[in-house]
């Protein structure tokens, strides 16, 4: 292959003589201040003279990964194997991209071939961290972490990877001090300017205590539970949170000063963001605050959507409200969300209704939908988290994948089965049925990856049987659902 490229690449101007290595120079520079578009640009005029260039189908591969376009992502860098399979980067490159489709077994395969090339790379052994996650090989995943901590103790992705792990383990002493490192992170939480330190607990007589609403929304519902705990020790507390969870947050501390920007925070003494809130409160597994319901559905609104829902529904069904699809942009969304196709065996029941409370993009999947229950699409009048909460009040359950209205529904104590994915997000641990987090919930797990089948079907004959015990008592809700 030439190392240089002359007026084979296309353009408006006249060309002179780059050599191959300064354009992929270049394009990785593109690729790592975040201009994707420019460095697309680049590599295509590239490829398009050299479609063999080995490093440029890698970072054309590596730009499609975050254009979250994984299979086509894939595709470019196994190209770029078979033209140079000894490059250790490209074997590493690959195994989060394996990771994200499903491909658990290949990730494993060129991860640990990048290790057999270079067992000192701090990175391959941080995806092989994920990746063994993601197979519930959790000794696996806590020693490639600790092994990349021993290379570089100041490494924020291995030490929350190790957190996540060691949280689902239900090992909260170390898992809560780990989980600290999120902060460190490239998408680490915003700050407003200020040389104010982060709370550590301590009573603040007379000063102000900022309290950040951080992460998700269902971060948000599970964590405002030690807002009443905080304003034991602080007089004066402030929740920074995005307007639409101010009516939440007041109800779960009714008078606390709540702001929706930057700009309209007062001076602080001290901040904490309420994921932090665990770690200082010393939560155990049997010390979660489970003072629940701490949500609770305004009569109003609930009434309306009660009235609504009896001229939408068949008399005699039981109302079950459905969440298919989460956040598309959460990092683990591929694994989280399920398609409303997977929901059949639900659908396929006697004697129900399916109300959505899908919002986001998932809920064009309403327009395929053609099974034998009714299904109410409700999302385009949902205007927030009040009409949701309204709605659930008016459900007799709530089946959902990790989304925040599980969240919600367990906060307001309403009965909400919940479908997880083979290697859930921490907070609902391993092999139990129930949370500790929410005792009206009842949780449903993949027997193997992505088998969202599986699940459904298990949630299916769940609820069959509860129907059959409603028979004679009048409701789902009368039920002993749990």
């Amino acid at each position: 292959m030439n190392t240089t490229l002359l007026e084979t690449l296309p353009s408006q101007t006249p060309q002179v003589p780059v050599p191959l290595e300064e354009l992929l120079t270049l394009a990785g520079e593109f690729l790592d201040n975040g201009r994707l578009d420019q460095a697309e640009q680049l590599l295509d005029r590239v490829l398009s003279a050299a479609p063999n260039a080995d490093s440029a189908l890698h970072l054309k591969g590596i730009l499609l990964f975050r254009r979250n376009r994984y299979e086509a992502a894939a595709e470019l860098i196994e190209r770029a194997l078979r033209l140079a399979p000894d490059k250790a980067a490209f074997h590493r490159n690959l195994c989060p991209i394996y990771e994200r489709i499903g491909r658990y077994d290949d990730a494993l395969r060129v991860g640990y071939r990048a290790l057999d090339m270079n067992q000192y790379d701090l990175q391959t052994l941080y995806n092989l961290a994920l990746v063994h996650n993601r197979r519930l090989e959790l000794d696996d995943s806590i020693a490639c972490a600790r092994r990349a901590l021993a290379l570089d103790p100041s490494a924020p992705g291995p030490h929350f990877q190790l957190a996540e792990t060691l949280l689902l383990r239900g090992e909260f002493t170390e898992g809560w001090k780990e989980y600290e490192w999120r902060y460190r992170a490239d998408n680490a939480l915003l700050l407003p300017p200020s040389e104010s330190p982060q709370w550590d607990g301590a009573a603040l007589a007379g000063s102000t205590l900022l309290l950040i609403a951080d992460q998700g929304f269902g971060d948000v519902i599970q964590f405002c539970r030690y807002i009443p705990w905080v304003r034991e020790r602080c007089l004066h507390v402030v929740v920074a949170a995005d307007p639409v969870m101010h009516s939440l947050i007041r109800q779960v501390s009714p008078g606390v000063e709540l702001v929706g920007r930057w700009d309209q925070c007062p001076t602080f003494a001290a901040y904490c963001p309420l994921s932090g809130l665990p770690r200082l409160h010393g939560t155990m597994l049997d010390t979660i605050p489970r003072d629940v319901p701490y949500l609770r559905a305004d009569p109003v609104r609930t009434a309306s959507w009660r009235a609504r829902l009896r001229d939408l529904a068949q008399p005699n069904t039981h109302r079950v409200g459905v969440v298919w699809a989460g956040r598309s942009t959460h990092k683990n969304d591929s694994n989280r969300s399920a398609a409303l196709a997977a929901f059949g065996p639900l659908a396929a029941l006697d004697g129900i209704a399916l109300v959505s409370l899908q919002k986001g993009p998932g809920r064009a999947a309403i327009a395929t939908y053609f099974d034998h229950a009714p299904l109410l699409n409700l999302g385009a009048e949902i205007a927030d988290f009040d009409d949701t909460m309204a709605i659930i009040e008016a459900l007799d359950l709530v089946v959902t994948v990790d989304t925040s209205v599980a969240h919600l529904a367990g906060a307001m104590s309403k009965p909400v089965w919940i479908l997880l994915p083979y290697a859930p997000d921490w907070r609902w641990l391993l092999g139990r049925s129930d949370s500790p987090w929410y005792p009206s919930a009842r949780l449903f797990r993949q027997s193997r990856p992505r088998d969202w089948g599986g699940v459904a079907h298990q949630v299916a004959h769940a609820l069959s049987g509860s129907l059959l015990a409603a028979t004679g008592a009048g409701s789902v809700a009368a039920t002993a659902l749990m």
